[in-house]
Protein backbone atom coordinates (compact mmCIF):
# COMPACT_ATOMS: atom_id res chain seq x y z
CA UNK A 1 0.00 0.00 0.00
CA UNK A 2 0.75 4.08 -0.82
CA UNK A 3 1.82 4.45 3.31
CA UNK A 4 3.90 7.63 4.13
CA UNK A 5 5.82 7.17 7.44
CA UNK A 6 7.91 10.48 6.10
CA UNK A 7 7.26 13.89 4.78
CA UNK A 8 5.79 14.49 1.77
CA UNK A 9 7.57 16.83 0.37
CA UNK A 10 10.11 15.41 -0.89
CA UNK A 11 12.09 17.11 -3.15
CA UNK A 12 11.74 14.38 -5.63
CA UNK A 13 8.99 11.46 -5.15
CA UNK A 14 8.89 8.36 -6.35
CA UNK A 15 5.36 6.61 -6.80
CA UNK A 16 5.86 3.19 -8.35
CA UNK A 17 3.57 0.51 -8.56
CA UNK A 18 0.45 -0.73 -10.99
CA UNK A 19 -2.19 0.02 -8.48
CA UNK A 20 -3.27 3.49 -10.13
CA UNK A 21 -5.71 4.26 -6.93
CA UNK A 22 -2.75 4.20 -5.00
CA UNK A 23 -0.74 6.04 -6.76
CA UNK A 24 -3.11 8.45 -7.59
CA UNK A 25 -3.84 9.26 -3.68
CA UNK A 26 0.59 9.52 -3.45
CA UNK A 27 0.87 12.45 -6.00
CA UNK A 28 -2.40 13.99 -4.21
CA UNK A 29 -0.62 13.76 -0.89
CA UNK A 30 2.32 15.65 -2.18
CA UNK A 31 -0.04 18.42 -3.89
CA UNK A 32 -1.80 18.66 -0.51
CA UNK A 33 0.73 18.71 1.32
CA UNK A 34 2.39 21.34 -0.86
CA UNK A 35 -0.70 23.33 -0.69
CA UNK A 36 -1.00 23.47 2.85
CA UNK A 37 2.29 25.07 2.73
CA UNK A 38 2.09 27.32 0.11
CA UNK A 39 -1.88 27.62 -0.76
CA UNK A 40 -0.65 29.41 -4.06
CA UNK A 41 1.43 26.04 -5.46
CA UNK A 42 1.54 25.67 -8.98
CA UNK A 43 0.37 22.41 -10.46
CA UNK A 44 1.62 20.80 -13.58
CA UNK A 45 1.76 17.76 -15.31
CA UNK A 46 3.46 15.98 -18.39
CA UNK A 47 3.87 12.25 -19.91
CA UNK A 48 7.26 10.99 -19.63
CA UNK A 49 7.49 10.66 -23.28
CA UNK A 50 6.89 14.12 -24.04
CA UNK A 51 9.29 15.25 -21.43
CA UNK A 52 12.99 16.75 -22.89
CA UNK A 53 15.67 18.38 -20.85
CA UNK A 54 14.97 21.42 -21.93
CA UNK A 55 11.12 20.81 -20.79
CA UNK A 56 12.86 19.97 -17.70
CA UNK A 57 14.41 22.46 -16.51
CA UNK A 58 11.56 24.60 -17.29
CA UNK A 59 9.59 22.85 -14.97
CA UNK A 60 11.84 23.17 -12.10
CA UNK A 61 12.67 26.89 -12.83
CA UNK A 62 10.40 29.28 -9.86
CA UNK A 63 7.50 30.47 -11.55
CA UNK A 64 6.56 34.03 -11.63
CA UNK A 65 3.00 33.71 -9.92
CA UNK A 66 3.79 30.70 -6.88
CA UNK A 67 5.85 30.45 -4.73
CA UNK A 68 6.29 26.74 -5.04
CA UNK A 69 5.92 24.23 -7.76
CA UNK A 70 4.72 20.14 -8.02
CA UNK A 71 5.77 18.56 -10.93
CA UNK A 72 4.33 15.49 -11.96
CA UNK A 73 6.21 13.23 -14.82
CA UNK A 74 3.32 10.45 -15.60
CA UNK A 75 4.66 6.98 -17.08
CA UNK A 76 8.71 7.98 -16.13
CA UNK A 77 9.02 4.88 -17.47
CA UNK A 78 9.18 6.55 -20.70
CA UNK A 79 11.44 9.37 -20.27
CA UNK A 80 14.82 9.43 -22.92
CA UNK A 81 18.42 8.55 -21.27
CA UNK A 82 19.17 11.81 -21.10
CA UNK A 83 16.24 13.54 -19.57
CA UNK A 84 16.56 10.16 -17.09
CA UNK A 85 19.92 11.46 -16.29
CA UNK A 86 18.59 15.27 -15.91
CA UNK A 87 16.09 14.08 -13.07
CA UNK A 88 18.77 12.21 -11.47
CA UNK A 89 21.10 15.51 -11.71
CA UNK A 90 17.82 17.35 -10.52
CA UNK A 91 17.57 14.97 -7.61
CA UNK A 92 21.01 15.47 -6.29
CA UNK A 93 20.83 19.29 -6.59
CA UNK A 94 17.20 20.22 -5.92
CA UNK A 95 15.27 23.64 -7.04
CA UNK A 96 14.24 25.16 -3.54
CA UNK A 97 10.51 24.94 -3.04
CA UNK A 98 9.96 22.54 -6.53
CA UNK A 99 8.98 19.03 -5.62
CA UNK A 100 8.95 16.88 -8.70
CA UNK A 101 6.65 13.89 -8.28
CA UNK A 102 7.84 10.74 -11.03
CA UNK A 103 5.17 8.19 -11.09
CA UNK A 104 6.34 4.73 -12.67
CA UNK A 105 3.94 1.40 -13.05
CA UNK A 106 7.08 -0.94 -12.10
CA UNK A 107 8.81 -3.52 -14.24
CA UNK A 108 12.11 -3.63 -15.68
CA UNK A 109 11.81 -0.80 -18.07
CA UNK A 110 14.07 1.90 -17.10
CA UNK A 111 15.04 0.22 -13.69
CA UNK A 112 18.29 1.51 -14.16
CA UNK A 113 16.72 5.09 -13.94
CA UNK A 114 15.05 3.85 -10.93
CA UNK A 115 17.81 2.66 -9.13
CA UNK A 116 19.55 5.94 -9.67
CA UNK A 117 16.85 8.01 -8.88
CA UNK A 118 16.82 6.07 -5.46
CA UNK A 119 20.26 6.22 -4.77
CA UNK A 120 20.36 10.06 -5.60
CA UNK A 121 17.92 10.14 -2.46
CA UNK A 122 14.59 10.56 -3.91
CA UNK A 123 12.00 9.23 -1.58
CA UNK A 124 9.83 6.18 -3.35
CA UNK A 125 6.16 5.72 -2.42
CA UNK A 126 5.47 2.14 -3.16
CA UNK A 127 1.69 1.39 -5.16
CA UNK A 128 1.49 -1.76 -5.50
CA UNK A 129 -1.85 -4.02 -6.31
CA UNK A 130 -3.17 -5.73 -3.49
CA UNK A 131 -3.63 -9.45 -4.14
CA UNK A 132 -3.84 -11.15 -1.56
CA UNK A 133 -7.16 -11.70 0.82
CA UNK A 134 -5.86 -10.53 3.65
CA UNK A 135 -3.77 -7.42 2.03
CA UNK A 136 -7.88 -6.46 0.99
CA UNK A 137 -9.46 -6.71 4.36
CA UNK A 138 -6.52 -4.70 5.55
CA UNK A 139 -7.17 -2.03 3.37
CA UNK A 140 -11.17 -1.98 3.76
CA UNK A 141 -10.43 -1.21 7.49
CA UNK A 142 -7.99 0.81 6.82
CA UNK A 143 -10.69 2.85 4.55
CA UNK A 144 -13.35 2.74 7.21
CA UNK A 145 -11.00 4.51 10.10
CA UNK A 146 -10.10 6.56 7.44
CA UNK A 147 -13.70 7.70 7.15
CA UNK A 148 -14.51 7.90 11.20
CA UNK A 149 -15.96 4.55 11.04
CA UNK A 150 -14.67 1.11 12.83
CA UNK A 151 -14.93 -2.26 11.48
CA UNK A 152 -14.25 -5.22 12.32
CA UNK A 153 -12.56 -8.26 10.60
CA UNK A 154 -15.06 -10.38 9.79
CA UNK A 155 -17.37 -7.67 8.41
CA UNK A 156 -14.13 -6.34 6.02
CA UNK A 157 -13.71 -10.05 4.94
CA UNK A 158 -17.38 -10.00 3.86
CA UNK A 159 -17.10 -6.87 2.23
CA UNK A 160 -14.26 -8.45 0.03
CA UNK A 161 -15.97 -11.16 -0.59
CA UNK A 162 -19.09 -9.20 -1.71
CA UNK A 163 -17.04 -7.14 -4.22
CA UNK A 164 -13.89 -8.59 -5.12
CA UNK A 165 -10.55 -7.15 -5.05
CA UNK A 166 -11.19 -3.88 -6.86
CA UNK A 167 -10.00 -1.29 -4.52
CA UNK A 168 -11.74 1.40 -5.93
CA UNK A 169 -14.95 -0.52 -5.54
CA UNK A 170 -13.59 -1.55 -1.97
CA UNK A 171 -12.53 2.54 -0.88
CA UNK A 172 -16.19 3.24 -2.17
CA UNK A 173 -18.10 0.62 -0.34
CA UNK A 174 -15.85 1.37 2.37
CA UNK A 175 -16.69 5.54 2.52
CA UNK A 176 -20.19 4.44 1.79
CA UNK A 177 -20.88 2.34 4.89
CA UNK A 178 -18.77 4.83 7.30
CA UNK A 179 -20.86 7.26 6.88
CA UNK A 180 -24.54 5.59 6.78
CA UNK A 181 -23.28 3.22 9.85
CA UNK A 182 -25.00 4.07 13.40
CA UNK A 183 -22.61 5.19 15.56
CA UNK A 184 -19.78 4.87 12.88
CA UNK A 185 -19.69 0.78 13.22
CA UNK A 186 -19.80 -1.38 10.26
CA UNK A 187 -20.73 -4.41 11.41
CA UNK A 188 -21.33 -7.80 9.15
CA UNK A 189 -25.80 -7.03 9.20
CA UNK A 190 -24.47 -3.67 7.64
CA UNK A 191 -22.39 -5.25 4.83
CA UNK A 192 -24.99 -8.00 3.83
CA UNK A 193 -27.81 -5.36 3.77
CA UNK A 194 -25.79 -3.18 1.73
CA UNK A 195 -23.88 -5.22 -0.79
CA UNK A 196 -24.69 -9.10 -0.29
CA UNK A 197 -25.60 -10.33 -3.89
CA UNK A 198 -26.43 -7.35 -5.23
CA UNK A 199 -25.76 -7.33 -8.68
CA UNK A 200 -25.52 -3.65 -9.45
CA UNK A 201 -21.86 -3.79 -6.99
CA UNK A 202 -20.84 -5.39 -10.29
CA UNK A 203 -22.06 -3.10 -12.93
CA UNK A 204 -20.14 -0.60 -11.13
CA UNK A 205 -17.06 -2.52 -11.21
CA UNK A 206 -17.64 -2.85 -14.77
CA UNK A 207 -18.43 0.36 -15.28
CA UNK A 208 -14.92 1.73 -13.91
CA UNK A 209 -12.60 -0.38 -15.91
CA UNK A 210 -14.18 0.65 -18.86
CA UNK A 211 -14.04 4.73 -18.37
CA UNK A 212 -10.24 3.74 -17.40
CA UNK A 213 -9.67 2.03 -20.75
CA UNK A 214 -8.82 -0.89 -19.23
CA UNK A 215 -11.14 -2.74 -21.76
CA UNK A 216 -9.72 -6.40 -21.19
CA UNK A 217 -10.25 -5.90 -17.55
CA UNK A 218 -14.20 -4.40 -17.93
CA UNK A 219 -14.80 -7.82 -20.49
CA UNK A 220 -13.53 -9.67 -17.97
CA UNK A 221 -15.46 -8.54 -15.21
CA UNK A 222 -19.08 -8.23 -17.62
CA UNK A 223 -18.80 -11.89 -17.83
CA UNK A 224 -18.32 -12.97 -14.58
CA UNK A 225 -21.15 -10.80 -14.00
CA UNK A 226 -23.38 -11.79 -16.06
CA UNK A 227 -22.81 -15.32 -15.51
CA UNK A 228 -23.38 -14.80 -11.84
CA UNK A 229 -26.90 -13.40 -12.68
CA UNK A 230 -26.61 -9.43 -13.08
CA UNK A 231 -29.02 -8.25 -15.10
CA UNK A 232 -27.20 -6.46 -18.45
CA UNK A 233 -29.87 -3.36 -17.68
CA UNK A 234 -27.79 -2.76 -14.49
CA UNK A 235 -24.74 -2.82 -16.13
CA UNK A 236 -25.64 -0.59 -18.48
CA UNK A 237 -26.91 1.64 -15.75
CA UNK A 238 -23.98 1.69 -13.96
CA UNK A 239 -22.06 2.86 -17.73
CA UNK A 240 -24.47 5.36 -18.49
CA UNK A 241 -23.92 6.57 -15.01
CA UNK A 242 -20.54 6.59 -15.10
CA UNK A 243 -20.20 8.67 -18.37
CA UNK A 244 -22.49 11.27 -17.72
CA UNK A 245 -20.44 12.00 -14.10
CA UNK A 246 -17.31 12.34 -16.12
CA UNK A 247 -19.29 14.58 -18.68
CA UNK A 248 -20.50 16.77 -15.77
CA UNK A 249 -16.86 17.08 -14.23
CA UNK A 250 -15.07 17.89 -18.01
CA UNK A 251 -17.85 20.27 -18.56
CA UNK A 252 -17.44 21.72 -14.93
CA UNK A 253 -15.94 25.51 -14.51
CA UNK A 254 -12.06 25.53 -12.89
CA UNK A 255 -12.10 26.21 -9.15
CA UNK A 256 -15.29 25.17 -7.83
CA UNK A 257 -14.45 23.32 -4.69
CA UNK A 258 -15.55 19.75 -4.37
CA UNK A 259 -18.76 19.59 -2.39
CA UNK A 260 -20.06 22.21 -4.69
CA UNK A 261 -19.13 19.86 -7.85
CA UNK A 262 -20.05 17.10 -5.51
CA UNK A 263 -23.32 18.77 -5.49
CA UNK A 264 -24.13 19.65 -9.37
CA UNK A 265 -22.83 16.09 -10.94
CA UNK A 266 -24.44 14.06 -8.05
CA UNK A 267 -21.98 12.06 -6.54
CA UNK A 268 -20.82 12.30 -2.79
CA UNK A 269 -17.70 14.39 -2.25
CA UNK A 270 -15.09 11.34 -2.07
CA UNK A 271 -16.48 10.56 -5.29
CA UNK A 272 -15.02 13.42 -7.41
CA UNK A 273 -11.42 12.49 -6.57
CA UNK A 274 -12.09 9.16 -8.39
CA UNK A 275 -13.78 11.33 -11.17
CA UNK A 276 -10.89 12.74 -11.51
CA UNK A 277 -8.44 10.05 -12.17
CA UNK A 278 -10.75 8.52 -14.27
CA UNK A 279 -11.14 11.49 -16.89
CA UNK A 280 -7.24 11.67 -17.31
CA UNK A 281 -7.03 10.99 -21.11
CA UNK A 282 -10.80 11.64 -21.91
CA UNK A 283 -11.64 14.29 -24.65
CA UNK A 284 -15.04 15.78 -25.17
CA UNK A 285 -15.05 14.09 -28.39
CA UNK A 286 -14.58 10.75 -26.84
CA UNK A 287 -17.26 11.22 -24.36
CA UNK A 288 -20.11 12.10 -26.40
CA UNK A 289 -18.71 8.90 -28.75
CA UNK A 290 -18.55 6.68 -25.06
CA UNK A 291 -22.26 8.11 -24.52
CA UNK A 292 -23.63 7.25 -27.86
CA UNK A 293 -22.17 3.53 -27.93
CA UNK A 294 -23.70 2.85 -24.54
CA UNK A 295 -27.18 4.63 -25.78
CA UNK A 296 -26.86 1.83 -28.68
CA UNK A 297 -26.17 -0.98 -26.15
CA UNK A 298 -29.04 0.19 -24.23
CA UNK A 299 -31.26 -0.18 -27.31
CA UNK A 300 -30.05 -3.64 -28.09
CA UNK A 301 -30.20 -4.62 -24.23
CA UNK A 302 -33.86 -3.67 -24.40
CA UNK A 303 -34.95 -5.62 -26.94
CA UNK A 304 -33.48 -4.01 -30.58
CA UNK A 305 -30.95 -7.25 -30.50
CA UNK A 306 -30.90 -10.89 -29.53
CA UNK A 307 -27.65 -11.06 -28.05
CA UNK A 308 -26.79 -8.66 -24.92
CA UNK A 309 -23.75 -10.46 -24.51
CA UNK A 310 -22.49 -9.33 -27.49
CA UNK A 311 -24.08 -5.74 -27.22
CA UNK A 312 -22.23 -4.76 -24.37
CA UNK A 313 -18.92 -6.43 -24.89
CA UNK A 314 -19.14 -4.31 -28.50
CA UNK A 315 -19.98 -1.40 -26.14
CA UNK A 316 -17.26 -2.18 -24.17
CA UNK A 317 -14.44 -1.89 -27.23
CA UNK A 318 -16.09 1.32 -28.46
CA UNK A 319 -15.44 3.15 -25.01
CA UNK A 320 -12.01 1.78 -25.07
CA UNK A 321 -11.37 3.14 -28.55
CA UNK A 322 -13.46 6.37 -27.39
CA UNK A 323 -10.99 6.92 -24.64
CA UNK A 324 -7.74 5.72 -27.04
CA UNK A 325 -8.69 8.31 -29.56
Amino acid sequence: MASRTVDPLAPVTVVVGPEALLSERAVAAVVRAARQAAPETDVSEIAGAELTVGGLAEHVSPSLFATSRVVVVRDVQDVMDDVGAALVAHTKTPVEEIYLVLVHPGGVKSKKTLDRLRRAGALEVKAERLTKPDEQVAFVRAEVRHAGGRIDEPAARQLVEAIGGDLRGLASAASQLAVDAEDGIVDTDLVATYFEGRAEVKGWVVADRAVEGNTAQAVEQLRWALQTGTDPVLVIGALATALRALARLAGSPRGVRDADLARDIGVPPWKVRVLRGQLRGWTPAGLSRAIRAVAAADLAVKGGANDSTLALTNALVQIGQARAA
